[in-house]
């Protein structure tokens, strides 16, 4: 059978059929060429961002799966609910279509939680691209620098422009870096988050007090600062999903695919048999295309359909570790671009803790990923070259680790040199496959694959791609001072222990919070800590509150404690040891919610327990040397 393969490299397309590559232009519209949708545009626009909509609930869903038949399918069902799965589901809901989505733990639960929290636009490929004389890495920086900006601007409540610091040792470091960040100012162009610049030593260390005036054996000359993206991953997520759900698409968490749906006749994939892994019931789900967006799990669906299907993936493992907000200052990261062994490192600041990272090593799949102890070190080990303060592993307050599903290059080597590009095929028909790429990219990689399975049914979208302008659920109306509004209009109605209520100040660090993570749905959220008696923080130092559980269960499909936990706060990725302690608090409010009796809560403790146990914290840390 032929097997038709897409690459989006160079604006092209590679379609491999035969053994023969033939390269034909990328049918992708621009930002420029999408044709008139506004009135699409607009109805979507006032769908998600209407102020009383709500999301349909879990049942509706799951009903609205059960409902495809033989005769009357689904256009689309999309397997994984990741960055990129979900972000197939909202374009294909925009354009018109009939859409399902499955994932079989949680939105977010995989690599999609799990990464380096930066949107960035690709530097190092931009460096590659001159040194090579690569005009496809340009051609790559180009389009994940537009695709950045689109990002910020479509989630500006989870989404901000950071700057991070390059330390320059020697002079030759000082204009090469500086060059270098130059022209990726005038790669983005109009793009441009904002101007790099030079600062002396003594200004950097102003700016980031903690940085070494002394290190690799030489003394800081300076350094450049540029400008790339960050943002709340799993909360992003979620908010991608909760978008679809608002524009039509059945949206399923915790369901998973068993088997795929076979034609008789002809072989061709026409849906697939679904457990719903909260209450072990099976059905089957029928469309027309079935797109698999599966992340590191791709291959596993693709042998559904053939059992001898060869790997597509290479999977690498991201290794991350968090430490106390004094490591870096508020607002500024830190970026050593070459370590002793040639790896890109980097500290930055994230929901008021420090992320350090990352590794790139060859790993196996595994639902839970677990960081070694020799990644955590090395980690420890780079950064505390650039610091003027003692590192130390008693400080690590999390550390995870997770899957990037890399493309595969046959030619290369190591994982650094695997494409970070992604790859759209469909070897068995009906079943369209993505994968590879990164987060920055999510929301082109999933218009590609839904012109793919436009192409692959012979669907008939109303319009054409909607995305690049559509705002996710909570960013209309969202300004960076709406929290004032938070603070000004609510207060936190707590209940203490001997059962008592009392008021308590709306303070700027939950304000603040709640603004961020639910955009201009905040205030629903804090009128639940205001009117139901849920304004306790959760952990103490934290700013979350008793409030999102009971909002998450009601309004993001919030199914147990780790999605709430893991993905809709980003306590265990903060705080392990804060995160098992709120646990049992967590837990009862979603068995208020969820209606669990005695036996699920303990379940959902146990797990809980397990799923922390992953994050190596201090206190998990498998051993100790001495060394930090």
């Amino acid at each position: 059978m032929a097997t038709s393969i897409r690459l989006r490299r160079l604006g092209a397309i590679a379609v491999v059929a035969g053994g023969a590559y033939t390269i034909v232009r990328n049918p992708s519209f621009s930002s420029n060429d999408r044709g008139d949708k506004s009135t699409a545009l607009d109805t979507f626009r006032r769908k998600i961002a209407d102020p009383f909509a709500v999301v349909p609930s879990r049942a509706t869903q799951e009903a609205s799966l059960i409902g495809s038949s033989l005769s009357n399918p689904l256009d689309i069902l999309v397997v994984g609910g990741g960055a990129t799965g979900c972000g197939v589901a909202l374009d294909a809901a925009t354009r018109g279509l009939r859409v399902g989505l499955v994932e079989r733990d949680d939105f977010s639960s995989g690599t999609s939680s799990r990464s380096t929290k930066l949107i960035h636009g690709g530097v190092r490929y931009l460096e590659k691209a001159f040194f090579n004389l690569d005009y496809g890495q340009l051609k790559l920086v180009f389009h994940a620098l537009e695709e950045r900006k689109q990002v910020i601007d479509n989630a500006p409540h989870l989404c901000h422009a950071l700057p991070c610091m390059t330390p320059c040792f020697d002079w030759f470091e000082a204009i090469y870096y500086w060059a270098g960040l130059k022209m990726y100012d005038l790669v983005a162009g109009r793009h441009l988050l904002h101007l790099s610049r030079y600062y002396s030593a003594q200004e950097s260390v102003e700016l980031f007090p903690t940085l070494a005036r002394n290190g690799k054996d030489k003394t800081l000359k300076g350094t450049v600062v540029y400008y790339d993206g960050q943002m709340n991953d799993s909360r992003l997520n979620v908010a991608i999903a909760c978008s679809a759900a608002l524009a039509g698409a059945a949206v399923l968490n915790h369901a998973e695919v068993v088997s795929l749906l076979k034609d008789e006749g002809d072989g061709r994939i026409i849906g697939a048999r679904i457990r719903n892994n909260l209450s072990g019931k099976e059905f089957d789900a029928y469309a027309k295309v079935v797109v698999n967006a599966a992340g590191p799990f791709c291959d596993a669906v693709r042998k559904l359909a053939d059992k001898d299907a060869k790997p597509m993936i290479c999977p690498s493992s991201g290794v991350h570790v968090v430490l106390p907000d004094y490591y870096s200052p508020e607002g500024m990261g830190l970026i050593v671009p070459k370590t002793k062994d040639g790896r890109v490192v980097f500290m930055l600041p994230w929901l008021g803790r420090t992320v350090a990272g990352t590794t790139d090593s060859n790993t196996s799949i595994t639902m839970l990923p677990e960081p070694h102890e020799n990644e955590i070190e090395f980690i420890l080990d780079a950064i505390s070259d650039y610091l003027n303060v003692k590192v130390r592993r008693t400080d690590v307050l999390s550390a995870w680790s997770g899957i990037r599903p890399l493309a595969i290059d046959p030619k290369a080597k190591s994982t650094e040199s695997i494409s970070r590009d992604h790859v759209v095929a469909e070897e068995h028909p009906g079943l369209v496959t993505i994968t590879g790429g990164k987060w920055t990219t999510y929301r082109s990689m999933a218009e590609d694959a839904v012109d793919a399975a436009v192409k692959s049914g012979k669907l008939n979208p109303a319009n054409k791609c909607l995305t690049y302008n559509l705002q996710l659920i909570g960013a209309d109306g969202w300004e960076p001072a709406s929290f004032t509004i938070l603070a000004q209009q609510y207060v936190r109605m707590k209940r203490s222990r001997g059962g008592k209520v009392v008021p308590g100040v709306m303070d700027t660090a939950a304000a603040k919070h709640l603004s961020h993570a639910y955009g201009a749905l905040s205030e629903r959220v804090a009128a639940i800590a205001q009117n139901e008696n849920l304004g306790k923080r959760l952990a103490h130092g934290y700013p979350f509150l008793e409030a999102e559980v009971a909002y998450c269960a009601r309004e993001e499909y919030c199914e147990s404690a780790v999605d709430f936990v893991a993905r809709r706060c980003r306590l265990a990725f903060l705080d392990t040891d804060a995160a098992q302690r709120a646990l049992p608090r967590i837990i009862e409010i979603l068995a208020a919610e969820h209606k669990w009796d005695r036996a699920r809560q303990k379940q959902e403790l146990q797990k809980g327990k397990q799923f922390l146990e992953t994050f190596k914290s201090s206190k998990n840390a498998q051993f100790h040397d001495g060394k930090h």
